[in-house]
């Protein structure tokens, strides 16, 4: 295929996710109101410690009834365009189970939530969650290692550095875990972690199309139909929230991707914005547990602008621009640092 022939195939599988999410979204709507995929709010941090400040922000939220795990609009949808579309052993069965792993542990997790009581309601505890993002990662880490063949990791502007097969399972299982986790931690705002994933999918999928990568490019365009789908719906304020579902696959298939355009280390930079809401998390725990004092009002970031007096839409809006502006340097980095 030619270059247009390329840029028009991810294209028209961006037109197919974007579509079937739309024709989805009715149906899930119908389910989540019959059966009641009520959120319940989060009342405890990871520590155990109340929320006041957080409950107090996101009250009207959860005065009505509110949807969660509308991420399995997106999962479907992504597994039928590739499926039937763009099923490739070498470039897409890896992000797509990697997308169908973090969704099947968000899946767990919001079931509890929804339909759990109790003190257990709040979905599974941070270190089982863990635990089965881990084994998604080392599973899908094998696969790449043993399977496919990859054993080194791109040094920007270095070269390829030799890791062997472990040491490529271990930083793959990273790359899956750390994704994940951060996603999910984003995900607090309406339309905040789907519009700064579907940035750093583009970039993903802009650097898989110029190194001859078209199927991944493809499922990377794919993943942004459907981002454009849920952001329709979730722009402020949010018809329904994607949950662990959708925050889990996202950020699954993404830590893939990454690893499959061999511009894993490029992630810091172009999903920055994720790296930023993960590492105020980090500093507030590391605070209150050694120095029992907290750095942020609340905390991710976020949650500490909010408590400042920035509107929701101020600081989704404010946040895509910050991941535009670090997705077009990190595309710069691949092409000047050997990625491309």
């Amino acid at each position: 295929m030619t270059i247009n022939e390329e840029i028009f195939y991810g294209l028209l599988l961006a037109l197919a996710g974007f579509l079937f999410a739309m024709l989805l979204t009715p149906l899930y709507t119908h389910f989540a109101y019959k059966y009641h995929f009520w959120k319940k709010q989060k009342q405890k941090t990871v520590d155990g410690k109340d929320l006041p400040i957080m409950t107090k922000l996101h009250a009207h939220k959860f005065k009505h009834t509110f949807p969660t795990m509308a991420g399995l609009i997106g999962v479907i949808a992504i597994t039928i365009v590739t499926w039937i579309f763009n099923l490739d052993r070498g470039q897409t069965w890896l992000p797509l189970a990697g997308f169908l792993g973090g969704s099947f542990v968000g899946v767990i997790d919001d079931s509890i939530n929804i339909f759990g009581s109790g003190r257990g309601a709040a979905g599974l505890r941070g270190p089982v969650k863990f635990l089965l993002i881990s084994i998604v990662g080392l599973l899908l880490g094998w696969f790449f290692a043993v399977k496919l063949g990859w054993t080194s990791i791109l040094i920007p502007f270095a070269g390829n550095l030799q890791v062997g097969t472990i040491g490529m399972i271990l930083i793959f299982t990273f790359a899956v875990v750390a994704t994940s986790n951060a996603v999910n931690i984003t995900d607090g705002l309406d339309g905040l972690s789907g519009g700064l994933a579907m940035i750093a999918y583009t970039a993903y999928g802009i650097i898989a199309l110029f190194q001859g990568n078209v199927l991944l490019f493809g499922f990377c365009m794919t993943v942004v139909g459907w981002l454009l789908s849920y952001i329709w719906f979730n722009v402020p304020p949010a018809r329904f929230m994607m949950g662990d579902t959708g925050s889990f696959a996202l950020g699954a298939g993404l830590g893939v991707v990454a690893m499959m355009t061999n511009a894993f280390l490029l992630l810091p930079v172009i999903g920055l914005p994720f790296v930023i809401e993960t590492g105020s998390s980090l500093i507030q725990l590391a605070s209150k547990k050694f120095f029992h004092r907290k750095v942020f009002i609340s905390a991710p970031l976020h949650h500490h602008l909010e408590a400042l007096g920035w509107g929701e839409a101020k600081i989704v809006m404010r946040f895509w621009i910050i991941a535009g502006v670090c997705a077009i340097f990190g595309i710069y980095l691949a092409a000047a640092g050997g990625a491309i």
